[in-house]
């Protein structure tokens, strides 16, 4: 049975065939193909591992709703005339139809879980030329994620696994010179530099005395990836030339105040100028003069947390609120859904880590004029038309999936963008105090795997955010950017939610960049992993992707060995798996295991130093006096009246109307939004930011969490010390307005700015903003 493929197409009935006809419209309007009259989209399901009688029953309960679609068994109609285009998903890329498909069969029939592969199949009709098919497949294929189906029925549904090659050790590795290392690096495309790899042939060389296996070297380029250890805001900076003028007076002042509260912060001790240190300074004063009391200290840090008194039914209950941003403006870049989609999920996970439940998000993106015409768009890169509305499809898809309301949606529109898309999720979560555990993990203490499976998807995920891209990059980064499993999310969120389960767990980590050799990883000082006991999606992983696999949906929990029952009980209830994977040791060492060998056996003492120390010079330019960012804005309107102004002003496209793309989100889910996106008698002006309920479980509550934002790209190009400055006096001022207490404000900074590389000029840009 598991080897008879079934086929069968869905098409949506005339009057419900919106997507079809939104495609058509889009590909006319932008493709400039005026010969096409119409598009056919058509779901394409071959099954296997089911009998006939399932088939059937399947059929029109699971593939289909008879009442809107219309079901063709094995063969289509196709006119001689018209032309299709099938388009799948590559293999290991999550297919979320696919799966949703297995998971309900599998509930139909109550045996194991079938096989099914989806296609989309498009249907063109008109005049369209050779020359007009390969634009459309070109503008509907995205070779990042997808590529062209064949139309011909498999024989066969199962995967062709190759079974992989036994642990590798990189013979000569440690003997090899600095051009070997340089060859070596090009080779394997690693993120870390030339220092870094020094440093990792010299421990090898003289600690371990031992060539290192590829695993060991991919999980350590993973682990001091830019991404997992914030490489640049801790490199240290030696010097700072700060050019002398108007406003390079202004700059050099903040950095003396800076540089006063160092003084009194470290009073006792030496600690490096690095763009971290400037970026919490402020923090780290007001902490020490007793004035951030209600901030949470822990030795957790996957989101800023804060104890609130929260009013449930008249009294008070202490909670802790979280908050996170996050960004994943290339993974968006070169796949807008997937990389929209787990910029949302990656942002989510972090306070969900930290036993929090995330209430309400915040989408701010930077893109480039999406009216632009498909031939201006630039060399390797996605139309911008397309970045903005599939990444729109993404988030929202991703948010409205988990049940997460989006409380404010902004769009900035900026020629900046065109090299590079700003995509920024912001969440905001919280859970009774009560409920979170804070335990530093001892010897014989269980980590175990909650959620989803492992896939071949999202290796390389951290290295490839800490890499420098170029026009080749769309092409060469697919296993880089996954795609999210929004359901599987939702149900550790309520598994977290579940104050008996979340008491039980006294560290946990989200699987994010960096798979199972972060995530677990950095729960404890010595640990021994076990990459067999690792679910996985397919056969076929070898030791080193089991151990940098990003996949997302997981968690890596840590609790005592005598809770493993109830733990276990209790997740099943929410249709989850919690294997065991690791365990707490006293060895001082990080130890994986593949197939019953150490493919990865490293000091943690080594892993910690996050490899070469880094430095650099920093210079600020002074800000051009004639390109003064509010000059120019005063004398673009010098001498027109107000009405000439007016009409002026509104052709700007981020002063347009948004309501289309607010609408995609909802604002409403879970009944605690307190203000609307768009307010006033029409409903048509925009709120200043957004207002929500603290979910309490039970009750009611008055207690609200407010969240705003501030940027401009124009003055943060002409002066990114303005920029920053403004930003933050933006948001402020917005936060007040809606009623907000400015005193118990706090800020989450996200900085956006090109590779720096050892141009100390471009270092001055974010250290200006700091």
């Amino acid at each position: 049975m598991k080897g008879t493929v079934r086929r069968l197409f869905v098409e949506k009935k005339k009057g419900f065939d919106v997507e079809a006809q939104h495609l058509c419209k889009n590909i006319k309007d932008n493709l400039g193909i005026h010969g096409l009259e119409g598009i056919r989209v058509i779901n394409r399901y071959d099954v296997s591992g089911i009998s006939d009688d399932e088939f059937q029953r399947a059929k029109k309960t699971i593939f289909s709703e008879p009442n809107v679609d219309r079901v063709y068994d094995e063969t289509l109609d196709i006119k001689h005339e018209e032309r299709i285009l099938a388009i799948e998903f590559l293999p290991g890329q999550y297919d979320q139809r696919a799966d949703s498909a297995m998971q309900c069969i599998q509930i139909l029939t109550q045996k194991e879980k079938p096989l099914v592969n989806v296609a989309k199949l498009m249907i063109l009709k008109g005049n369209i030329s050779h020359g007009d098919f390969e634009k459309i497949k070109r503008y509907s294929l995205n070779p990042v994620d997808s590529r062209e189906a064949s139309l011909d029925k498999p024989k066969s549904l199962e995967m062709k696994i190759e079974a992989p090659e036994d642990v590798k050790i990189l013979e000569g590795f440690i003997d090899k010179d600095t051009d070997g290392i340089i060859s070596f690096r090009e080779k394997f495309g690693l993120a870390m530099n030339i220092d870094d790899l020094m440093v990792c042939r010299d421990y090898f060389k003289n600690e371990e005395k031992r060539n290192p296996t590829v695993t060991e070297i991919k999980a350590i380029d993973t682990y001091w990836s830019d991404h997992c250890r914030h490489t640049t805001f801790l490199t240290e900076i030696e010097e700072v030339e700060i050019e002398k003028g108007l406003y390079g007076e202004v700059i050099e002042e903040a950095y003396h105040e800076y540089l006063k509260s160092r003084e009194y912060v470290y009073s006792q001790r030496h600690k490096d100028i690095c763009l971290m240190d400037i970026a919490v300074m402020a923090m780290k004063e007001l902490r020490k003069k007793g004035q951030l009391d209600d901030l949470e200290i822990s030795d957790e840090i996957n989101a800023c947390s804060i104890e609130v008194d929260v009013d449930v039914d008249g009294s008070n209950e202490k909670w802790l609120v979280m908050f996170k941003n996050e960004t994943h403006n290339h993974p968006t870049e070169i796949e807008p859904f997937g990389g929209a989609a787990t910029c949302l999920g990656g942002a989510i996970r972090d306070p969900l880590s930290g036993r929090a439940y995330v209430y309400q998000a915040m989408r701010v993106t930077g893109s480039g004029d999406p009216r632009a015409k498909i031939e201006d768009t630039l060399p390797g890169k996605l139309p911008q038309r397309k970045i903005t509305i599939e990444a729109a499809q993404g988030y929202s898809s991703y948010g409205n999936q988990i049940g997460l309301a989006t409380g404010q949606v902004a769009e900035v529109y900026d020629e900046g963008f065109l090299a590079k898309r700003m995509e920024i999720g912001a969440v905001i979560a919280a859970a009774p105090k009560e409920n979170v555990r804070r335990e530093q993990p001892i010897e014989g203490d269980l980590i175990l795997l909650v959620g989803g499976r492992t896939g071949r998807d999202g290796c390389g995920g951290a290295t490839g955010s800490s890499k420098e891209h170029t026009e080749e990059s769309i092409f060469l980064c697919g296993a880089e950017v996954q795609k999210g499993n929004p359901p599987t999310e939702r149900k550790i969120q309520r598994l977290f939610r579940n104050s008996e389960l979340a008491k039980l767990i006294k560290k946990c980590n989200d699987f994010g960049a960096g798979g199972v050799s972060v995530a677990i990883g950095e729960l404890a000082d010595s640990l021994e992993i076990d990459l067999d006991k690792v679910p996985k999606k397919y056969e076929g992983l070898d030791g080193t992707e089991l151990a940098i696999s990003e996949s997302q949906e997981r968690m890596a929990v840590v609790i005592d060995k005598e809770d493993l029952d109830k733990f276990k009980e209790l997740t099943s209830k929410e249709n989850l798996e919690a294997v065991i994977v690791a365990k707490v040791t006293d060895t001082g060492r990080l130890i994986m295991k593949w197939r019953g060998k150490r493919i990865l056996d490293i000091s943690r003492e080594f892993l910690d130093t996050n490899g070469a120390k880094q430095r650099t010079n920093v210079k600020v330019t002074e800000p051009s006096k004639e390109d003064n960012y509010f000059d120019k804005t005063a004398k673009a309107h010098e001498n027109k009246d107000i009405k000439a102004s007016w009409i002026e002003n509104l052709k700007d496209l981020n002063v347009a109307g948004q309501k289309g793309l607010v609408e995609r989100f909802d604002s409403t889910i879970g009944a605690g939004t307190v203000l609307m996106p768009f307010g006033g008698k029409y409903a048509l002006t925009p709120t200043e930011g957004m207002v929500c309920k603290i979910p309490v479980l039970r009750g009611e509550t008055n207690t609200c969490t407010i969240m705003t934002h501030g940027y401009n790209p124009r003055l943060a190009k002409w002066s990114p010390f303005h920029g920053a400055m403004y930003a933050v006096i933006e948001s402020i001022s917005k936060a007040a307005a809606l009623g907000g207490n400015y005193k118990n404000i706090r800020l989450t900074l996200q900085e956006y700015f090109e590779k720096l590389g050892d141009n100390r000029e471009k270092w001055g840009k974010p250290f200006s903003a700091l």
